[in-house]
């Protein structure tokens, strides 16, 4: 009699459970998260971080197929404020990884918008002119514009989109799971000119960058904030400087997109993975005079350890 009670409250409650299928608490469950306040906004800790970026740049045919592909690859580490290169590595084309040594152990004090000598986040811009190999080969114009874009990807990415703005319309203002905002930076044109060789006039000027909180993600065991951002339709010129009687100008549009996961812990960026295809024209004072490309650049920033950052 006892065990034909237990199996009757058995079948009972399965029942019930069959009645009230699983989606229905799921669903509670995802509700009360997307109703659930979050802030965004607390400063980063103080502990020393370390970071790797690595981009890759693909040339595409006309046909789609990647004809070549170029790799850039800095190590970040940022101590007491301040952010050192320890190390910048190219990869052009086929040849062999190399380092250069002019930007080893170069360190500055990131600074969120143009400093007083008109350079984006501090970044000093005579560190990238007529840069040189480990093997003394100076680094192409528009391979040299490269390597310091990859000292601004990082900063736009872990430093300006996931930090409140002084403005506003920043992170402080993605409260909840599913919101999203046209970002202060929208339609900003920040200088491109680096010394000499690039010259006053050349630009980069975004679209209608948005921010969206589009939910929650794990990376390294770290609870995460996932934000993702979208540039819009965006454009640039730059005006290279070949010698005194040789100028090449390149215009075109970019559009680029990412993810970025903010530690909700600790308020450093763990990963931001990036993607950008960009259209160009460049006109020449020589035949052919006037060259398209077509572009796609895929950038995976993480936050590492200090034992992979040194062996990474």
């Amino acid at each position: 009699m006892k065990n034909y009670k237990m199996r009757k409250s058995m079948l009972l409650l399965i029942c019930y459970f069959s009645f009230f299928p699983l989606s229905v608490f799921t669903q509670s469950s995802e509700t009360s998260l997307a109703n659930k306040p979050f802030n965004l906004t607390g400063e980063h800790s103080s502990e020393t971080q370390y970071f790797v970026l690595e981009s890759k740049l693909f040339t595409l045919a006309p046909t789609g197929k990647r004809v070549s592909t170029d790799v850039f690859k800095l190590r970040l580490k940022y101590e007491q404020d301040n952010y050192t290169c320890v190390q910048f590595t190219i990869k052009l084309g086929k040849a062999k990884e190399i380092s250069i040594p002019a930007l080893e152990n170069y360190s500055y004090t990131f600074f969120n918008g143009l400093d007083e000598q008109n350079q984006v986040f501090g970044i000093n811009h005579n560190k990238f002119e007529n840069l040189k190999d480990q093997n003394g080969n100076v680094i192409p114009q528009d391979k040299m514009y490269h390597v310091y874009n990859a000292f601004i990807d990082f900063h736009a990415f872990c430093n300006v989109f996931p930090f409140p703005t002084s403005e506003g319309k920043g992170v402080q203002d993605l409260t909840r799971i599913g919101q999203k905002i046209i970002h202060a930076s929208a339609n900003s044109q920040p200088p491109t000119n680096l010394g000499s060789n690039i010259a006053e006039g050349s630009f980069f000027k975004n679209g209608e960058i948005t921010l969206e909180f589009k939910g929650l993600g794990v990376v390294n065991k770290k609870t995460c904030a996932l934000l993702g951002i979208d540039s819009g339709e965006s454009s640039f010129k730059m005006i290279m400087n070949l010698s005194p009687e040789i100028k090449i100008t390149t215009v075109g549009s970019s559009h680029y997109f990412g993810d970025i996961y903010k530690d909700l812990s600790t308020n450093w960026v763990k990963k931001v993975t990036f993607n950008e295809i960009v259209v160009n024209e460049t006109t020449m004072p020589m035949p052919p005079n006037k060259i398209h490309s077509v572009v796609e650049r895929n950038i995976l920033i993480q936050n590492v350890s200090r034992k992979i950052f040194y062996n990474f």
